[in-house]
């Protein structure tokens, strides 16, 4: 009997412990932990190196220029511009990051992922097509077309994408609930990776002749 009691006390510590694994950005303990790079000049708080609170200041909460339209000029017609920790110090241990997606008519910010984000994008103008993919056996679409003021969100770790419908430039803004979000853009990661997967695997995955995995392996 103590052995079955002992059995279903070890069954409950490992699942508390699993769900404390799996939590995202932790809370912090503390008002502000402003990150820093050199540990001579900063203090040991909440298990990472913060900037004296005595000297820390607005500067470290603050960034400007996201009015700023960006260039679009290339093979996607699209432009993202990511807030994170590494440009706002103070959003350490916060959980929080913005970013500005500018995009070209008929631009796009292909498939990819936040693994450790879920993302919540406002159209601030023209015209998207949206949505995300969840995951295996299913696969189910979810997608909207948004118009300016609309707002669409995307679940943490799932494919998604934005697509400018319109035949102006669109721009959206998006808050992703961890200062440093992360992004796997899914053909850069299958068909550029470095080093290159073996194209037979990806011919098979993808039941693609090689030729065309070469080709795409030579795109990306």
């Amino acid at each position: 009997m103590m052995k079955g009691v002992h059995f279903l006390a070890i069954v409950a510590l490992l699942s508390l412990t699993s769900s404390l694994v799996s939590a995202y950005d932790p809370s912090p303990l503390q008002d502000i932990c402003v990150a820093i790079d050199d540990p001579k000049s900063a203090v040991f708080v909440n298990g990472k190196f913060c900037k004296n609170f005595t000297v820390a200041n607005a500067d470290d909460f603050f960034f400007q220029g996201l009015q700023i339209p960006r260039n679009t000029a290339n093979p996607l017609g699209s432009n993202v511009t990511l807030v994170t920790v590494d440009l706002i110090p103070g959003l350490n241990t916060l959980g929080l990051s913005i970013v500005r997606i500018d995009y070209a008519p008929y631009g796009v910010n292909p498939p990819h992922t936040h693994p450790r984000a879920s993302e919540i994008l406002i159209v601030i103008e023209g015209t998207l097509y949206v949505g995300f993919v969840t995951s295996n056996p299913e696969n189910r679409l979810f997608s909207k077309v948004l118009n300016k003021g609309d707002v669409f969100v995307f679940p943490i770790g799932l494919i998604h994408f934005q697509f400018n419908v319109g035949h102006t430039n669109a721009v959206a803004f998006s808050g992703l609930s961890s200062q440093n979000p992360g992004v796997i853009t899914i053909a850069n990661a299958v068909f550029g990776s470095n080093p290159p997967i073996n194209p037979n695997v990806l011919a098979k995955a993808f039941q693609l002749d090689l030729k065309t995995i070469e080709y795409l392996q030579k795109t990306f």
